[in-house]
């Protein structure tokens, strides 16, 4: 493969949604049109038949550029796109670029050459990310601050003067009108420099769910690699549903579990445990604001008592530069 121009690997992680992710593939391939480069689709260990309905559709169709790959096991988001990025190129050879994939995110025409163009323009960025929106054309909410202290008790009380007051730490950043620098992006259409993965690791494995994008674009950022809104890249996204978020009646234990490991990650227990006990203030004051008004608390029932008990009642395990923090992409 001609190395003049930059060479792209998609990576779709599937979770028991086969047909969309076809689907993903299908637009991702058109979306690659002229672009050098791969596609890989991971099964993330569905064991429901995803894997081997894939692989036919994949030959069915002739996609000569699209191969199937299993997990093995599901270790989540960033174990499953580690096996992709892992596996690299079909012939052995080195991406340049990395572009991590939702399996219900579907790039709009331009979307993904924008993003390339971009970060062939911008040497010193390290991730790329497009503009997410509904299939009824309505922003998704995907630009972010990394989370602290103050974003913890701003989040949990839900007071517009405190709001107003923590405008600069709130974790939300109003999605940008133009392209523009941000902490941290959803990973639902993501380009990663492959070079930067290459000196910083992969996504680490120790997050099953949330909160790995966050680590990973945390790192990027320490070691001088920032993360860029690319408003030109737009991707059609339904959104949770693989995790079911939309539906969720109690936070699952692993949201909890990857909340703690970044705060102990990046800035130490003593620090996450300041984090927690910030939100625990803002989310009873809130609590004690709907009592007084009768309106519900925009919380699952139980959540402060479970994020109590998780932060407190349980040995927080230590954090550790895990082997997807180190290990180089195959063939990088």
């Amino acid at each position: 493969m001609p190395r003049n121009e930059p060479v792209l690997l998609t990576v779709i992680l599937n979770w028991r949604t086969p047909e969309m992710t076809l689907r993903a593939t299908d637009s991702a391939l058109r979306e690659m049109e002229g672009i050098a480069g791969e596609i890989t689709i991971v099964d993330n260990d569905s064991q429901d038949g995803s894997f081997e309905r894939m692989q036919e559709e994949v030959s069915a169709r002739g996609w000569s550029r699209v191969r199937v790959l299993q997990s093995g096991r599901n270790g989540g988001f960033g174990a499953g796109n580690n096996v992709g990025i892992r596996a690299g190129m079909a012939d052995g050879t080195a991406p340049d670029y990395i572009y991590i994939l939702n399996s219900d995110a579907f790039p709009d025409p331009g979307a993904i050459r924008a993003l390339l163009t971009h970060l062939e323009a911008h040497p010193k960025t390290g991730f790329a990310g497009s503009y997410i929106h509904g299939e009824d054309g309505d922003p998704h909410l995907t630009t972010f601050r990394f989370p602290s202290i103050a974003s913890e008790f701003e989040g949990a009380i839900r007071l517009g003067p405190v709001s107003r007051w923590l405008k600069a730490r709130a974790v939300p950043v109003p999605i940008p009108e133009a392209t523009t620098r941000v902490d941290w992006l959803a990973g639902a259409s993501l380009m990663m420099r492959a070079e930067v993965l290459e000196e910083i690791g992969l996504f680490d494995e120790g997050f099953f769910l949330y909160f790995e994008e966050t680590d990973l674009c945390h790192r990027a950022k320490n070691a001088g690699y920032p993360t860029d809104f690319v408003r030109e890249s737009s991707v059609t996204h339904i959104g949770s549903v693989s995790t079911g978020m939309k539906e969720w009646q109690a936070v699952p234990e692993y949201w909890f579990a990857s909340r703690r490991r970044y705060f102990s990650k990046t800035h130490g227990r003593a620090y996450g445990v300041l984090a927690t006990l910030a939100h625990v203030a803002g989310g009873g004051l809130h609590r004690l604001r709907c009592l007084v008004t009768g309106r519900k608390p925009a919380d699952p029932p139980g959540f402060l008592r479970d994020l109590i008990a998780h932060e407190f009642r349980r040995p927080a395990p230590q954090a550790p530069r895990t082997r997807s923090d180190t290990a180089p992409v195959n063939g990088v």
